[in-house]
C-alpha cells in the first residue's frame, strides 16, 4: 500500500535537502573558562546620542544566560560592550556605560553560537549587544531534526524577552544597558529561516531590522507583515547548500527597505567567516547596516555601499 504524503512529510524533505550541513565547523572542546578578574574602576562612557552610532570600539564582555521556553532548553551567549582597557572578550565583564541596540543571532543546522564568534565579536565591538541561542535540535551534538526549525522563531521571541528583563535586573552587567527600542534578527542558513520566519509567520513586532546570510524562505514563507523592517541578505553565489537563488526569491519578497550583498566565490559560510577579506567585507557592511537601521546614523548608511564594494570580493544590490 503507498505512503501517504504529508505538508509536513514534504516540508521535511524540502528543508533537509536545503540545510543539511549549515554549520561551518567541526565541534571543538573547550577548557573551562578561568574565574574573571576584578573589574578596575574606569570612567562612565558616555550615552551615546541619537542618530549618531559609536565609532570607537569598545572592549567586549561575554556571559551566558540559561534558559528553558516550555522543557526547550536555550542556553543563551551573550557578547556586549564591556567597560575598562581593550583586550581579549572577558568572561563576566562590567558592562560599558550607556543603552545599546540588541542583535538576536541565530546559528545554522549542526552548529552553535561561537562558530560565529569572530563577526558576533565584532558586532559587539561596534556598540551592540548580540544574543545567540543555542536551539535544543538543530545544535551541534542534537538530533538535527531540521522541521524543529520552525519552532525556533519562538525561541527567538522568547529569549529576547528574557534578555531585555536584565535591563532591569539588580547587579547584572547588563542592567540599564539594553535597548529595547532597538532590536534586529539575524541568523546562518536554519538560523536565517528562523530569521525571515521571524519576520513573515511568526512576525515579532519588536523587531527594527534583519540580516539573513544564506538562508531560504522555505517553511516560513515569503508573507512579510508589520511594520517596514529594513533586511540586508549576504550569500554566496556558489552555495553548495541553499542555493543563491533560494535566497535571492526571498530577498526579491521583501517589500521594505533591502540590500543584498553577494559573493560571487562565496560558499555556504567558510568563505563569509573564514576568509579574512570576505569577512571584512561582510562585518563592515553588517556593521554599517546595524548603525544605520538601529542607532538611525545617515552617515553610516551613505557608507554601507562603500564598504560592500571593495575590491572584486562583492557585488551590492541596493534598495535601502
Amino acid at each position: 500500500m503507498s505512503r501517504r504524503v504529508t505538508p509536513a512529510m514534504l516540508i521535511t524533505a524540502l528543508l533537509l535537502a536545503a540545510l543539511v550541513g549549515c554549520s561551518t565547523d567541526a565541534p571543538v572542546r573547550r577548557a573551562p573558562a578561568a574565574p574573571a578578574a576584578p573589574e578596575p574602576t574606569v570612567p562612565a562612557t558616555p550615552q551615546v546620542p541619537a542618530g549618531h552610532a559609536p565609532q570607537n570600539p569598545y572592549p567586549v564582555g561575554v556571559r551566558d544566560l540559561k534558559l528553558n521556553r516550555d522543557g526547550r532548553a536555550l542556553p543563551v551567549r551573550i557578547w556586549y560592550p564591556a567597560a575598562g582597557e581593550d583586550g581579549p572578550v572577558r568572561r563576566g565583564a562590567a558592562g560599558a556605560k550607556g543603552r545599546f541596540p540588541v542583535v538576536m543571532f541565530s546559528h545554522g543546522l549542526g552548529g552553535r553560537p561561537d562558530d560565529y564568534a569572530t563577526l558576533l565579536t565584532r558586532w559587539a565591538r561596534a556598540g551592540f549587544v548580540v544574543a545567540a541561542p543555542t536551539f535544543p535540535h538543530t545544535s551541534t551534538g542534537a538530533d538535527n531534526n531540521v522541521l524543529d526549525v520552525l519552532n525556533q522563531p519562538a525561541d527567538v521571541s522568547y529569549a529576547l524577552d528574557q534578555v531585555l528583563a536584565l535591563d532591569a535586573k539588580a547587579d547584572d552587567q547588563l542592567q540599564g544597558r539594553l535597548d529595547g527600542e532597538r532590536v534586529a534578527a539575524a541568523g546562518h542558513s536554519a538560523g536565517g529561516v528562523t530569521t525571515i520566519g521571524l519576520f513573515t509567520a511568526n512576525r515579532d513586532e519588536r523587531l527594527d531590522a534583519g540580516v539573513v546570510f544564506a538562508g531560504t524562505a522555505l517553511g516560513v514563507g515569503t508573507a512579510f507583515a508589520g511594520a517596514a523592517a529594513p533586511q540586508l541578505f549576504v550569500h554566496g553565489e556558489l552555495d553548495e547548500v541553499v542555493e543563491y537563488a533560494a535566497g535571492r526569491a526571498a530577498y526579491d519578497k521583501v517589500p521594505w527597505p533591502k540590500a543584498m550583498l553577494s559573493l560571487p566565490k562565496g560558499d555556504h559560510g567558510r568563505t563569509m567567516l573564514k576568509d579574512k577579506a570576505a569577512l571584512r567585507v561582510v562585518s563592515d557592511t553588517s556593521i554599517e547596516f546595524l548603525r544605520w537601521s538601529l542607532y538611525g546614523d545617515p552617515a553610516a548608511k551613505r557608507r554601507i555601499p562603500t564598504g560592500a564594494t571593495r575590491g572584486d570580493i562583492a557585488t551590492f544590490d541596493n534598495h535601502l
